[in-house]
C-alpha cells in the first residue's frame, strides 16, 4: 500500500516523541513508529499512538461559533473576527488596555506563544497576559534561575540519565505521564545504577525503584532538608566544589541543621533508616542527579522546596559536572518553550526580563516600536483569572481549558461567565470554549509545521502533514486577522518559518538564544538545544557538528552546535557561582483539621492528558480511563464504610467532588488522591487551593484539606 510518511513529534507531553505520520491513500492518517529520533527510539504512549483520531472532522471544530439567543452558532470566518475585533477595542477604549486578558497554553508552539505575547503587548496594549504553563513548572524555573541563573527543563539530555549513579525522583509518575521515558531508568538500574522515588503514593513508577520514599504531601522541603542535614553530619558534602564553585552556603547549611532526622521523620511520615538509606545511595556513586515534577513545585512553597533540593546538588558536588545535575521534569509538550518567548506576565522572547530596560530595548527594536510603549508585569496565571468580569472584562484563550484545569476551577468558571466578552481558539469545544461568546477552530499538531521545545530544550520541528478541514484557520491567521482590524497592519505574519526567523532576532543574546537555529538544521538534525547563538565564535564554543565540519558558517562565524550541557565550566551567574537556597520547613496552606481531617493530592493517569479536552475525544482512551475516582488507603476506606466503587464525596474549603472509590494499599492512610482530567461532579479541581507561591506564583494543586463523605444512599452515617 502506497504511503507517504511525513516526520514530526507527538502532540501531548514535554518528551514530544518522534514519530512518522502516514498518509494514507484511502484518505485520513495514522500515527506510526520513528526509530531514528533517539529520545524515544520508536516507543509511544497510547496518547500518542492514537493522536490522529483527534484529527478526524467528527472530533474537533470546523467552523467559527458565535453566541446566538443563549447558544453558538455556526458563523463566517470574517464575521467571527470582526466581532471579536470590535468587542476588544471597543472595551479597550472604555475601560483600558488592561481591561483586556490574553491566556495562552503550553502546547502552543513557540512560533504561535511568540506572536500572541507580541499581540498581547504591541496590539493591544495591555500587560495581562500569562498563560497554563504557570501551572506546570514556574517554581522550579524560579528555583533554577535563582540557583544557576538560567532555567531550562533539564540541563542535560535524558541520555545521561543510564549513565549516572543514583537518581533521586521526586513527585512524578513518569510511568504514566511519560511512559516512553521509563526505558532510561530502567536502563540506569541495569547498568548498576539506583533509583529513589519520593511519592506519598507507591505509582507504578515507584515500583520500579530501589527505594520509595512515601512523605506526607506538602513536606517535601522537609525531606530535603533533612537530607542534606545528614549529607553534613556524615561528612558527605564535596568542600573543594562548594568553595570554587558556588556561593551561600553557611546559611544554607545553617537551616539544613535545623532539621535533624528525627524531626524530619515526625514531619514526613519517612523514616529515619530510609533517610540514611536514601543519602547513602545517593552520595556513594560518584554521580548523580534529582529531578522533580510537579509534586514538590506545586505547592505554596514550591520554589523553596525545589532551591532545597538543588541545595543537596550542590552540597555534594552533583551539579555543573558530567552525569550529574538538577533537573525538571517539564510537562506540557511545549510548557518550555511556551515561557521562553513570551506568553508569561513577566518576561519577553529569549527569556528576557520585561523589567529590564536593555531587554525591553532590544525587543522593541525588532518588533518597530517604541520601549516605553511596551507594558511593565502583568498578573500571573491564577491572578488573572480571578480578576475576570471585574479588573478584565474581556478575554482572548487561546489553547487552554481553564474551566477545568485551574485551582478552584468552580470559582475560575464564575469569573469566566462574568466576562462581558471571551473569545477562544481551540481545536475541539473545550468546557471553557462552550462559555465563549466567539470560538474559532484552529490548526493542530500534524496540519501545521512549526516548533516546540522539550523538557530537555531541544528544540523541535514538527511538520505539517495534512491539510485541516475546510474552515479551519491556524492561531497565527488569527492574529493577523485580528492586528489589522485594530490598526496593526504589519508583523504578524501567518508564515511560521517568517515567525521564527523574527523570533530568532529578539531571542538573540537572551538567555534562551534560538538565533543559530533554523529550520533547515531542525529538518536536517534531530534537534537543536539552546542556547544556540548564531555563531560559535560568539561564544567560543569549540565542539563541532557535521555541519560545523563541513565548513558551514553563520553570519558571523561558525554554525554553533547548541548546548546539550548546561554549567560544565561555570553556572550563568554574573561570577559563575551557583547560588545556595537557604530556606526552612514551613507548613502547607492549609493544613488537616477536626472538620477537614486528610489531605488531598492531585495528578494524572495514562490514558488522559491535561484536562482531557482532547483524550477525552478518543474511544481507546476513554475505554482505559472512563471517568475520574478517589485512591482511599484501605484503612481509610474501612474507617468512613466506603467499598470499591462506591461513590465517595470529597470535599474541602472550596467546594466538592463526587467518583467512586478506588481502594489501595499503595497511598498514605492520611491521604486521598484524584486525577484531574474531568469536569462535572468529578472535576477535581474544583478542590484545589489557589494558595500562591510568593515566587513563583504557582498554586497549591498538590495538597489541600479534605473529608471524605459516602454518599446517604450508599450509607447512612457520615465519615469519620
Amino acid at each position: 500500500m502506497d504511503t507517504t510518511s511525513t516526520p514530526t513529534h507527538c502532540p501531548y507531553c514535554a518528551l514530544q516523541c518522534g514519530m512518522n505520520i502516514l498518509s494514507l491513500p484511502q484518505g485520513g492518517v495514522e500515527v506510526a513508529e520513528r526509530p531514528d529520533f533517539p529520545v524515544n527510539r520508536g516507543a509511544l504512549c497510547g496518547k500518542g499512538r492514537t493522536a490522529a483520531e483527534v484529527l478526524s472532522p467528527g472530533a474537533r471544530l470546523t467552523s467559527p461559533l458565535v453566541r446566538s439567543d443563549g447558544g453558538l452558532v455556526p458563523a463566517s470566518w470574517t464575521e467571527a473576527l470582526d466581532l471579536i475585533a470590535e468587542r476588544l477595542g471597543a472595551t479597550r477604549a472604555r475601560y483600558g488596555a488592561d481591561a483586556l486578558g490574553v491566556f495562552g497554553g503550553g502546547g502552543l508552539t513557540n512560533e504561535k506563544a511568540y506572536a500572541l505575547g507580541k499581540f498581547a503587548r504591541v496590539v493591544l496594549g495591555t500587560s495581562q497576559i500569562d498563560y497554563n504553563g504557570r501551572f506546570c513548572m514556574s517554581s522550579a524555573a524560579a528555583a533554577g534561575t535563582k540557583a544557576f541563573g538560567l532555567d531550562r527543563g533539564l540541563p542535560f539530555p535524558l541520555e545521561d540519565i543510564p549513565r549516572t549513579g543514583c537518581v533521586i525522583l521526586v513527585g512524578s509518575n513518569l510511568a504514566e505521564t511519560m511512559p516512553p521515558s521509563l526505558r532510561y531508568f530502567r536502563e540506569l538500574r541495569e547498568n548498576g545504577g539506583t533509583l529513589v522515588v519520593v511519592d506519598p503514593r507507591r505509582t507504578k513508577t515507584a515500583e520500579q525503584a530501589d527505594l520509595h520514599l512515601a512523605p506526607r504531601p506538602g513536606t517535601d522541603l522537609a525531606l530535603a532538608l533533612g537530607l542534606l542535614h545528614l549529607v553534613v553530619a556524615e561528612g558527605r558534602t564535596d568542600e573543594e566544589y562548594i568553595r570554587e564553585r558556588t556561593a551561600g552556603w553557611e546559611e544554607a547549611r545553617a537551616a539544613a541543621m535545623a532539621h535533624w532526622p528525627e524531626y524530619v521523620e515526625r514531619i514526613t511520615g519517612v523514616s529515619v533508616p530510609e533517610l540514611r538509606e536514601a543519602v547513602r545511595l545517593f552520595c556513594e556513586p560518584e554521580a548523580a542527579m534529582v529531578l522533580t515534577a510537579r509534586g514538590p513545585e506545586q505547592q505554596s512553597k514550591g520554589t523553596d522546596t525545589v532551591g532545597a533540593w538543588i541545595n543537596l546538588c550542590l552540597a555534594t558536588g552533583r551539579a555543573g559536572r558530567p552525569l550529574s545535575g538538577y533537573g525538571c521534569l517539564t510537562g506540557q509538550g511545549n510548557g518550555q518553550g511556551g515561557r521562553e518567548h513570551g506568553q508569561k506576565a513577566d518576561q519577553l522572547p529569549g527569556y528576557r526580563k520585561l523589567d529590564d530596560p536593555a531587554a525591553r530595548r532590544h525587543v522593541a527594536e525588532v518588533w518597530g516600536v517604541d520601549p516605553d510603549s511596551l507594558p511593565g508585569p502583568g498578573r500571573s496565571a491564577y491572578e488573572l483569572l480571578d480578576a475576570l468580569g471585574t479588573d478584565i472584562r474581556a478575554l482572548l484563550l487561546m489553547g487552554s481549558n481553564p474551566v477545568v484545569s485551574a485551582p478552584r476551577a468552580a470559582h475560575v468558571e464564575e469569573r469566566i461567565r462574568a466576562l462581558d466578552f471571551l473569545a477562544v481558539c481551540d481545536v475541539v469545544l473545550s468546557e471553557t470554549a462552550a462559555l465563549a461568546d466567539v470560538v474559532l477552530p484552529v490548526t493542530q499538531w500534524a496540519e501545521e509545521t512549526g516548533t516546540t521545545t522539550s523538557l530537555e530544550g531541544r528544540v523541535l520541528l514538527r511538520r505539517r502533514a495534512v491539510a485541516p478541514p475546510p474552515g479551519v484557520r491556524s492561531d497565527l491567521d488569527v492574529l493577523h486577522g485580528l492586528a489589522a482590524r485594530l490598526g496593526v497592519e504589519k508583523g504578524f505574519p501567518t508564515d511560521p518559518e517568517e515567525v521564527f526567523g523574527e523570533l530568532r532576532r529578539a531571542s538573540a543574546g537572551g538567555p534562551a538564544d534560538y538565533s543559530g537555529i533554523t529550520y533547515r538544521r531542525l529538518a536536517e538534525e534531530n534537534g537543536v538545544f539552546w542556547p544556540c547563538p548564531e555563531s560559535a565564535e560568539e561564544t567560543g564554543e569549540t565542539e563541532k557538528t557535521e555541519e560545523t565540519q563541513r565548513g558551514t558558517r553563520g553570519a558571523s562565524g561558525p554554525v554553533h552546535p547548541g548546548t546539550p550541557r548546561l554549567f560544565l565550566d561555570r553556572f550563568a551567574t554574573e561570577d559563575g557561582r551557583a547560588r545556595f537556597a537557604a530556606v526552612a520547613h514551613r507548613a502547607t496552606a492549609e493544613e488537616p483539621d477536626e472538620e477537614y481531617p486528610l489531605l488531598l493530592t492531585t495528578g494524572r493517569v495514562v490514558s488522559q492528558y491535561q484536562s482531557g479536552a482532547q483524550t477525552r475525544r478518543v474511544a481507546e482512551l476513554n475505554a482505559a480511563a472512563p471517568g475520574p475516582f478517589v485512591e482511599l488507603h484501605p484503612r481509610l476506606a474501612a474507617r468512613i464504610g466506603a467499598s470499591e466503587g462506591d461513590p465517595v464525596t470529597v470535599v474541602s474549603r472550596r467546594g466538592r467532588a463526587v467518583a467512586p472509590a478506588r481502594i489501595t494499599p499503595d497511598i498514605r492512610p492520611d491521604t486521598v488522591f484524584m486525577p484531574f482530567h474531568w469536569p462535572g461532579e468529578g472535576r477535581a479541581n474544583n478542590l484545589t487551593n489557589p494558595a500562591l507561591d510568593p515566587t513563583s506564583r504557582m498554586p497549591e494543586f498538590k495538597s489541600c484539606a479534605v473529608r471524605v463523605e459516602v454518599r446517604a444512599d450508599v450509607r447512612a452515617a457520615p465519615v469519620g
